[in-house]
């Protein structure tokens, strides 16, 4: 992968070849090309590294979806160090397990701070620092103890290697904890090389970046795909996707495409039903990913915005992209399947590891320089998920006689709401801390917005007693917002397998098929 061997040589290149185009935009605020942005991320680099972030170092990020987040990213990478970028919305308790499970030496927030992820980093010793830049001219103020001087030296010294991992996020899995998925320079370079092949991104493209950047998604997709391209990103100026802005961020930054998941292209749809746009950007492409887009949707948002709707498939084990739909030029796109594999191998293997025919279900299984080594410290996940020499996703699909990847369902029980993947047994875990619940099981249950919601079900301690707004406050209290069951069952009982398994799939019908009916009835 000769010229993609780094991430970091791969936007080096971009910032060379297209210095004064630019890079970063966030309305009203500042605007900055890529050989500025390059030279912050060099600057901020070389502090980090005086400072005493040392190759291999985990630091972790905690910012609103911001040009500071940028910058700290690529310069903690750029330094041969780990980034984790962690959402600003976890609780306490959930900080403390992230920057634990990572072994993070150093925090890094906006200059606002974040009260939860400060104390869990004094609660575990680890020092804190903020970020924050003025102005497009200055330098970012970074309050990184000690490590003033700016000494280039410091930085030539540190030359990024395919093998460093410059990416640790987790994953929700059927486990009680989310397992840790190191990424490399290497499995990033791939990935972005990936994503711009078959969106033929150039410096010419522009996007609105909508989701979180602690995510996948919106990090790999629609940030680091589009720098290495020297394409344009926009930040909006409230740090989050905002309905209201999205359309005026898009005509004011000429952008040609952006990637979202299904809930919020469901947003943009119904705000174009209430309150269209007086005229909409000519759109080369839209993107859909991180949970299924539903074909009446797809239609929807072709006829309301008049570009190309393109579903793809991927996963954080695989750097983001594992399939996607091609844009017309280079084929047709079908509603209701993924398309074919996107610079990867893929296969559909059974049980004990034999390929599926075409049209015959099995579970997806992938290989490629985007694909993780392995999960942090889990020897045994590590034995299941690479079982027969693949990477084994978990989906259950099958490829159809052009190629084309049609996801069937998932093996593991996750609930995906609108892209964020939930681990039912961590909402268990945190129900079951209540002193008044004896069981417990949470389960997703289809939802219109969301794709899935969360709902739980419930049974108090004898003699004991416990009310749905008594759970949900406990779980607010443990959990981050996205993760609190929307609706709590309390129960004296809960179906079990003879061997007393609970399924999730039978306890969601148990209890919400007839409470539909109910309210049908009522």
């Amino acid at each position: 992968m000769e010229g993609f061997a780094t991430l970091t040589a791969v936007l080096r290149k971009a910032a060379a070849d297209f210095p004064s185009r630019r890079a970063v935009f966030v309305p009203g605020r500042l605007e900055l090309s890529h050989g500025r942005l390059h030279q912050l991320v060099d600057a901020t680099a070389t502090r980090f590294a005086a400072s005493g972030v040392r190759a291999g170092d985990v630091v972790a990020l905690s910012f609103p979806n911001t040009v500071e987040l940028v910058i700290v990213f690529l310069a903690v990478i750029r330094a041969r160090g780990v980034a984790i970028p962690l959402n600003s919305a976890y609780t306490q308790e959930e900080f403390v397990f992230y920057l634990s499970d990572s072994e993070a030496k150093l925090l890094v927030t906006s200059a606002e701070g974040n009260a939860a992820a400060e104390a869990a980093a004094e609660q575990l010793g680890i020092p804190r620092a903020a970020a924050s830049l003025s102005d497009a001219s200055g330098a970012l103020e970074l309050t990184l103890p000690g490590g003033e001087e700016d000494d280039a030296a410091l930085l030539a010294g540190r030359i990024n290697d395919p093998s460093d991992v410059a990416l640790f996020l987790h994953t929700s899995g059927t486990t009680s904890r989310p397992k840790g998925v190191p990424l490399t320079q290497l499995n990033l370079a791939a990935s972005v090389k990936n994503i711009k092949s078959v969106y033929r991104l150039t410096e010419a493209d522009s996007t609105v970046i909508v989701l979180p950047l602690f995510h996948v998604h919106g990090l790999m997709a629609a940030l680091l795909s589009s720098l290495s391209a020297a394409a344009s990103v926009t930040l909006p100026a409230a740090g989050r996707f905002s309905a209201s802005t999205f359309w005026a961020d898009m005509v004011a930054s000429g952008a040609t495409w952006y990637t979202a998941v299904p809930t919020i292209h469901q947003i943009l749809l119904d705000r174009h039903s209430a309150r269209p746009e007086p005229a909409y950007p000519k759109l080369r492409f839209i993107r859909s990913c991180s949970a299924s887009l539903a074909p009446a949707i797809l239609e929807h948002l072709e006829a309301a915005f008049g570009a190309p709707v393109l579903e793809a498939y991927a996963m954080t084990e695989a750097s983001h992209q594992m399939a996607s739909n091609p844009l017309p030029e280079d084929g047709p796109r079908t509603p209701g399947a993924v398309g074919p594999p996107a610079g990867l191998e893929m296969a559909i293997l059974d049980e004990e590891g034999c390929r599926r025919p075409a049209g015959e279900p099995g579970e997806v299984c992938i290989r490629g320089l985007n694909v993780t080594k392995g999960y942090k410290n889990n020897p045994e996940a590590n034995k299941a998920a690479f079982a027969f020499g693949w990477f084994h996703t978990g989906d259950v699909g099958f490829l159809d006689s052009d190629g084309y990847l049609h996801l069937v369902g998932r093996i593991k029980e996750l609930i995906n709401r609108g892209g964020e993947k939930i681990s039912p047994i961590e909402v268990d875990a945190v129900l079951l801390e209540h002193p008044n619940i004896a069981q417990a099981v949470a389960f997703g249950v289809p939802d219109d917005k969301y794709g899935e919601e969360i709902n739980c079900a419930v049974i108090p301690r004898d003699g004991a007693e416990v009310d749905e707004s008594e759970v949900v406050s406990h779980c607010r209290k443990n959990l981050a917002a996205f993760k609190v069951p929307k609706r709590v069952f309390i129960t004296d009982s809960l179906p079990k397998t003879a061997t007393g398994k609970i399924q999730r799939r039978v306890v969601a019908e148990f209890f919400v098929q007839p409470a539909k009916a109910a309210r049908a009835g009522a």
